[in-house]
């Protein structure tokens, strides 16, 4: 017997609703405005970034936050240059717990597109003062 049978109702909320697995799973977890407010999202600038040693994806960056600098590592790698992303600006989520990545410590996170597994940074369209709170 399929699902259907059993559960008419959830069958339509779900296959009618839902056009793909990915909108449903967003639904499934969905966040609160509280969620996204506890999230410190910030634009930064790079002032360096270079490649770490027995990584072909991680850059280890340094941010530019306006009343801090931050190292971030970052799995860009193998798409970008290093040298190509000095001075480019970068939304950074600010209040992540530091994280140990092959013996160097991570003070935020950048924030990316994936697309078909590839990261594409996000810019702003125009030049912001660095720490400012993206809402």
């Amino acid at each position: 017997m399929y699902f259907s049978n059993f559960c008419p109702l959830i069958y339509k909320l779900t296959f009618d609703t839902f056009d793909t697995f990915d909108a449903l799973d967003t639904f499934l977890n969905m966040a609160t405005i509280d969620d996204f407010q506890k999230l410190a999202i910030k634009i930064g600038t790079i002032r360096s970034a270079e490649k770490v040693a027995g990584s072909s994806k991680l850059l280890k960056l340094d941010i530019d936050l306006g009343h801090e600098k931050r190292q971030i590592l970052a799995g860009i790698g193998e798409k970008y240059d290093p040298k190509d992303l000095k001075g480019k600006q970068i939304p950074i989520l600010a209040n992540l717990d530091p994280r140990m990545m092959m013996g160097l410590e991570s003070n935020g996170m950048i924030l990316a597109v994936d697309v078909n597994g590839e990261p594409v940074l996000l810019h702003p369209d125009e030049k912001i003062a660095n720490g400012t709170q993206v809402r």
